[in-house]
């Protein structure tokens, strides 16, 4: 067995997922409607440049974080945001198992040879 064939494997079973193709469809109903492709366009930006100047050590402030949390919620109103915001949710879900699995047999693993 070639564990990285069973790697890219993984990776198409996601890809190919329910949970991806109902993300993927959400995502074109919202991108065909401009008012809310825009409010993800702008959303998701912000989202990004707070998780790049996270990850360079810079702490959010609390109101910086409210805010975004506020933002989700009034972009929730909209049924296509709201809509792509639950499949990507659920998708991240998916990921997270996955990554949970593979983590708890590298666990055990690295436990067993001590």
């Amino acid at each position: 067995m070639n564990v990285y064939d069973k790697a890219y494997e993984l990776a198409k079973a996601l890809e190919d997922s329910h949970e991806a193709k109902t993300m993927r469809a959400a995502r074109a109903a919202a991108d065909a409607d401009p008012d809310a492709r825009r409010m993800l366009f702008d959303f998701q930006k912000k989202q990004v440049d707070l998780q790049q100047r996270m990850m360079s050590g810079e702490e959010p402030s609390a109101e910086e974080l409210e805010g975004m949390s506020r933002l989700y919620e009034v972009l929730s109103l909209n049924p296509l945001v709201q809509k792509y915001f639950e499949a990507e949710k659920r998708l991240s879900v998916v990921v997270e198992d996955v990554n949970r699995i593979i983590g708890s047999s590298l666990q055990s693993l690295l436990l067993s040879s001590e």
